[in-house]
């Protein structure tokens, strides 16, 4: 979709919620390992949740939604790695301090103001990811400041909260949802902005910068999955939309961007529907059962719902013909939307709309039936779903629902990020009810003396270290500036000071070929940082030469479970000994000689040439070439 937006204009506001896994070695509220695993559970059982009422006695009604699923959850466990706490089946312990001071550390760093008494409360969250029906998570620290391209950003609040379990699978038949207990209560910080990010490029920057400074901490858990980012992106005359679990950095700009244009075209058919005289007391729930239409249908769906007793239920949308069609994003529409919305509350597989038809086997004239049936005018539209009766209705009365709303241009929602940087919706914004006090924790006083012990020990932030890239690390002005400003500088730091290897190479494969090689395509999200220490680590044993990194790292990244030496093995990147390479070298001289008699020592390059197709990878090329050079000039030499 090329759209083009003037930020200012429309009044873009973004804000950013930041939630990072800390690197302890217990979760939050008691004493098992912090460890995401990969091998088969030891046991499971089987939950439903209910909700609660909050102290005031009022009830969150996206947690009573989800309720009135009847969905059960399995819980996956391991036998040494999840205890009672998990399973509620006993009280919380004392909150970890571990957790407790990297969180602190981290807020003294955004210069945010620790409470002076923790107090965790409990949050409703009633889709199964906690055992409990809620989420523990406490205000840590409020206000703060981070700068942007001299910008300042100002931080809202730091809370230390539990994560939750991992969605594993999902029976829709059965209406049980799998999750895991590995995840559950590893303790995240959340870091939320004030929304004054005004471009998709600045909020991409500002979660980089915040993004760094974590990891700069060194006590933050690493890899795909342990940091996720919350959006919330809101226009002029549009709404708050909240967009959750944005994992990679790379997509925030664009969903904000899609966010926006989303935004802007459910402005345009808003008014597009007030031209035309739609008001919302004109978009009934008269359903309408045109099964009779279908009897002889070609319509493999139609055929198949209708034989087990299913029917064909149809409604009128007035005023919406050709907006339904309209699209919103890149391959999503109106109906879109619509569809989302009677999966979510239905549970329905989809539904069928008059701007997309004739098609899927329903043809032209069935189309013009329906819409006598509905007494459709030239600017009516209608919505059809074949389904059983009570999910039917469900759904179309999901449809008019969104339908009044488009009237009011952007409903306030939570959606889910797609792969492509679009979003679907996830489910309603939830409400103010949704905290109470956690009475099985007992507050935790923060003192001075805390605080002033944590602040000498912080890390030096990123500008600092300018100088120290200069003249110790012996980077040029242009990469010492790209490292300080990089997502791998705390990277970069451990591979130099643990390993005997060069930092101009090490900045420059993280900064230069790791970039070229995610331009042509190569996953290089699936190389981890331990990944790559232990490539670098090769390289200063001299079991890889610095040609090979580039080869590794393609391969690695499209096999992230191959182990790293087991891929140079495959590769057969081993670096050469001396005596194999000056064998190599002596067999391309011995079959060119006349060649090198001819042209001197223009038959260097050709030699060389032939010496790198068999070595490239295996060793240093700046050793080969010197090499070949000394053997030529002294054959050269004896000529004479």
């Amino acid at each position: 979709m090329n759209m083009k937006v003037n930020y200012k204009e429309i009044g873009l506001m973004v804000g950013l919620e930041i939630h990072q896994m800390l690197n302890t070695k217990s979760k939050l509220f008691c004493e098992c390992p912090t460890l995401l695993r990969t091998d088969n559970p030891h046991f499971h059982f089987l939950r439903k949740l209910r909700p609660t009422r909050s102290e005031l006695g009022e009830m969150d009604p996206a947690a009573l939604f989800e309720f009135k699923k009847g969905v059960s959850y399995r819980y996956e466990g391991y036998e040494d790695g999840i205890c009672l706490v998990e399973m509620d089946e006993e009280p919380p312990h004392d909150l970890n301090r571990e957790a407790l001071e990297i969180a602190l550390m981290i807020s003294l760093m955004l210069k945010s103001m620790p409470v002076d008494e923790l107090h965790v409360m409990r949050k409703i969250v009633i889709d199964g990811s906690n055992t409990t029906g809620f989420q523990r998570t406490a205000l840590l620290a409020i206000g703060g400041e981070i700068y942007v391209e001299g910008k300042k950003i100002p931080i809202q609040t730091v809370c230390l909260e539990e994560d939750a379990a991992r969605k594993i699978d999902e029976d829709k038949k059965r209406k049980e949802v799998v999750y895991r207990l590995d995840r559950m209560s590893i303790p995240l910080i959340e870091i939320a902005t004030a929304p004054v990010i005004n471009t998709p490029e600045e909020a991409e920057r500002v979660a980089f910068k915040i993004g760094q400074l974590l990891r700069i901490s060194g006590r933050v858990k690493r890899g795909l999955g342990t940091i996720r980012q919350d959006l919330n992106v809101s226009v002029k005359n549009g709404a708050r939309i909240e967009i959750k679990g944005v994992q990679e950095l790379g997509l925030i700009s664009k969903i904000v961007e899609f966010e926006v244009v989303r935004q802007l075209k459910l402005l345009e058919i808003k008014d597009k529907l007030e031209k035309r005289g739609v008001r919302k007391e004109m978009i009934k729930n008269d359903f309408v059962d045109v099964s009779e239409i279908f009897v002889d249908t070609k319509s493999k769906i139609a055929r198949r719902v209708l034989s087990r007793g299913g029917i064909a239920l149809a409604v009128k949308l007035p005023g919406f013909a050709g907006l339904i069609g309209y699209e919103l994003q890149s391959g999503r529409r109106l109906g879109t939307e619509f569809s989302d919305r009677a999966k979510y509350w239905a549970d329905v597989g989809g539904i069928f709309h008059s701007d997309e038809l004739p098609s899927y086997g329903i043809t032209l004239d069935v189309v013009n039936k329906i819409k006598q049936r509905l007494n459709c005018d030239v600017n009516d539209a209608f919505v059809l779903i074949f389904e059983e009766k009570e999910k039917a209705v469900k759904a179309l009365n999901a449809v008019i629902e969104r339908a009044k709303e488009a009237l009011d241009g952007v409903p306030e929602e939570t959606r889910g990020a797609n792969p492509d940087g679009t979003t679907h919706f996830l489910r309603p914004m939830p409400g103010k009810a949704r905290m109470y006090p956690e009475t099985d924790i007992k507050p935790i006083r923060i003192t001075k003396e805390f605080l002033d012990e944590l602040q000498r020990r912080l890390p030096e932030p990123p500008e600092a270290k300018y100088e120290k890239m200069i003249k110790i690390y012996k980077l040029s002005s242009e990469m010492a500036r790209k490292m300080i400003e990089s997502y791998h500088l705390d990277l970069f730091e451990r591979i130099v000071e643990k390993l005997n290897v060069t930092p101009s190479i090490v900045a420059s494969f993280l900064e230069n070929t790791l970039v070229n090689l995610r331009r042509e395509g190569f996953p290089v999200s699936n190389l981890s940082d331990e990944k790559i220490f232990l490539m670098f680590e090769l390289l200063s044993r001299n079991i890889i030469a610095k040609e090979a990194l580039p080869t590794l790292a393609e391969y690695l990244s499209k096999n992230p479970g191959v182990p790293v030496d087991k891929a140079v093995e495959e590769l057969g990147l081993r670096t050469l000994g001396m005596e194999e390479v000056n064998s190599i070298i002596d067999k391309a001289i011995k079959n060119n000689i006349s060649l090198i008699r001819e042209r001197g020592e223009r038959a260097i390059g050709p030699i060389m040439g032939i010496v790198m197709r068999e070595v490239r990878g295996k060793v240093d090329g700046k050793l080969v070439s010197e090499l070949v050079k000394d053997k030529i000039n002294k054959i050269l030499m004896q000529g004479k």
